[in-house]
């Protein structure tokens, strides 16, 4: 179950790119350029099918996720959102653009070039770099913390929708693990 979770969170990443290449072809096929045959019949179930599970994913890990929130107090914090956004972004103007889809080699390198970026994403816990998040407002954070009325510091990367202040250092989150959580709330009585 855990793997399919971080498979979804993987397509999720990519759902912008998902988006771009979707418009790309429907202009295409408006514009006559393109017509409906297996190929680009096949592409548009793809695409429609990697955004829906893109979607699911999200959904799944950040409002199904069971784990139990724990109360952390944020030691120290750090914005990292543009060192993994802008490259990241970059491959979706590599593969949207110049990419033609409608020639079955392009669409089959496509493929193994998604399923390589794939599997160096989920071996090497990568969930944190998710561009999708970004775009809808969340920020990526290196943090340290200890939990609540704990000693021992330590270090996740967290999404939290906004600007992450330290002002009101106790916050809850649940740490699906080290790579990929998000703040849930700021506790609203406690302040350190």
């Amino acid at each position: 179950m855990t793997f399919i979770k971080n498979l979804l969170l993987y397509i999720s990443a990519f759902m912008p790119m998902y988006v771009l290449i979707l418009i790309k072809l429907i202009v295409e096929i408006f514009n006559d350029n393109l017509h409906f045959n297996v190929l680009n019949t096949l592409n548009l179930g793809t695409l429609l099918s990697l955004i829906v599970l893109g979607v699911v994913g999200l959904v799944w890990n950040i409002l199904l996720e069971k784990d139990k929130a724990k109360e952390i107090v944020i030691l120290d914090k750090q914005n990292i959102t543009d060192q993994h956004f802008l490259g990241y972004f970059s491959l979706f103007v590599f593969f949207a653009i110049p990419l033609d889809l409608a020639n079955m080699s392009n669409y089959c390198i496509y493929v193994v070039i998604l399923i390589l970026i794939g599997i160096v994403y989920i071996n090497n816990s990568l969930y944190y770099i998710n561009p999708l998040l970004n775009i809808l407002g969340y920020n990526f954070y290196n943090i340290k913390y200890v939990e609540k009325g704990g000693k021992e510091e330590r270090s996740a990367k967290i999404f939290y929708r906004g600007d992450l202040i330290l002002e009101d250092k106790t916050y809850w989150v649940k740490l699906k693990n080290t790579n990929f959580a998000f703040i849930e709330k700021r506790h609203q009585n406690n302040k350190i």
